[in-house]
């Protein structure tokens, strides 16, 4: 079968790779639709395992079911999610399941830019959802960076009354957006060092934007009556963006680091005067089956509209062209790989 194998962010070759073999328990499915991801082009991050075919923002139809599958037939339109918990470990059991050192540890077979993977039983059992009829397939390659939105929004209190700041206007950022206002969000600003993203970000609802070279913490305060953010969420790995975020935080406030930095990055934490003011700052990592399926039912239920946010589609011998595009971060936003043309 074809697959689109990463060496670095530049050469991504389309290859012949065997179809993966299920076992006892195991689904192999015909990938319809894989969002090329953000973290899909974070170099320092994947290029210790190149070559790989990488891809987890995928849809596709079960066309093989291994011994002792029920719930799932051939046939069935479905979406899978790459990293599952065990359930059943300390920090499961503490609600903690995105620490889980099964979720860092399990993925399909290979990745989702190949015509088809495989799934491990334990991603069927914990990790693969109906995708309702109403859905199209790219809208439920969505479904994987929804979750992770909405687990973030989750774990940071979310609320209707709050101010909310968003470093980044990449996808991750538009669809912390787009989720904001469904959620009833009264004032949500947006920041980026692209005009392109920033009028992305208009089109998708923000009331106000910041170009990410202005003095953002005074802005911030200009357009939301002298007070700083409620909620600041940092979606992009820009060590100014999380500068920014810890002057841009009001009292009470918190900072939500959906991204990160690179590795050995350290931050100047204002210890005592966040204590005083009572800021919180936490990360969120990955989502869970919960967030999975929230993110199914907005999406089934239109609430929101993740299709304004896609620019490109592209075949399996196009992927190389994704990556450079996702990677310039200039005219592009989503961009979904459809690997069976």
């Amino acid at each position: 079968m074809r697959v689109a194998m990463y060496y670095n962010n530049n050469d991504v070759r389309l290859e012949e790779i065997p179809m993966p073999e299920i076992g006892p328990g195991e689904i192999l499915v015909k990938i319809m639709a894989s969002g090329i991801c953000g973290s899909d082009v974070l170099e320092w991050y994947r290029i210790k395992k190149a070559p790989l075919v990488l891809g987890h923002e995928i849809t596709g139809e079960i066309v093989e079911t291994g011994d002792g599958v029920t719930g799932f037939k051939k046939g069935d339109r479905v979406f899978v999610n790459h990293h599952v918990p065990c359930n059943t470990c300390h920090y499961c059991l503490s609600g903690k399941h995105t620490v889980c050192e099964t979720l860092h540890t399990t993925n399909f077979d290979p990745g989702g830019f190949a015509e088809y993977v495989r799934v491990p039983w334990i991603n069927v059992d914990r990790g693969t959802l109906i995708l309702p009829d109403t859905l199209s397939w790219e809208e439920g390659s969505f479904v994987e960076p929804l979750g992770c939105v909405l687990r973030g929004q989750r774990v940071a209190q979310l609320k209707p009354e709050q101010t909310v700041l968003i470093l980044g206007s990449g996808v991750s950022g538009l669809l912390h957006l787009i989720c904001a206002k469904a959620l009833g969000t009264g004032f949500i600003i947006t920041t980026d060092i692209c005009d392109y993203r920033l009028d992305m970000a208009k089109k998708c609802g923000a009331n106000a934007v910041i170009h990410a070279r202005e003095d953002v913490p005074q802005k911030v305060m200009e357009l939301n009556g002298g007070r700083k953010a409620d909620l600041v969420i940092i979606c992009t790995g820009a060590y100014t963006a999380f500068i920014q975020a810890l002057e841009s935080v009001d009292r009470g406030g918190t900072v939500l680091c959906f991204a990160t930095t690179e590795p050995g990055v350290d931050l100047p934490l204002p210890i005592n005067q966040f204590w005083r003011n009572g800021v919180t700052v936490l990360p969120s990592y990955a989502n869970t089956a919960y967030d999975a399926k929230v993110a199914i039912s907005m999406l089934s239920g239109r609430l929101i509209d993740v299709k304004q946010t896609i620019t490109h589609r592209l075949g399996l011998a196009e992927t190389e062209d994704g990556f450079r595009l996702m990677a310039e971060a200039k005219e592009s936003m989503k961009i979904i790989i459809e690997p069976q043309r």
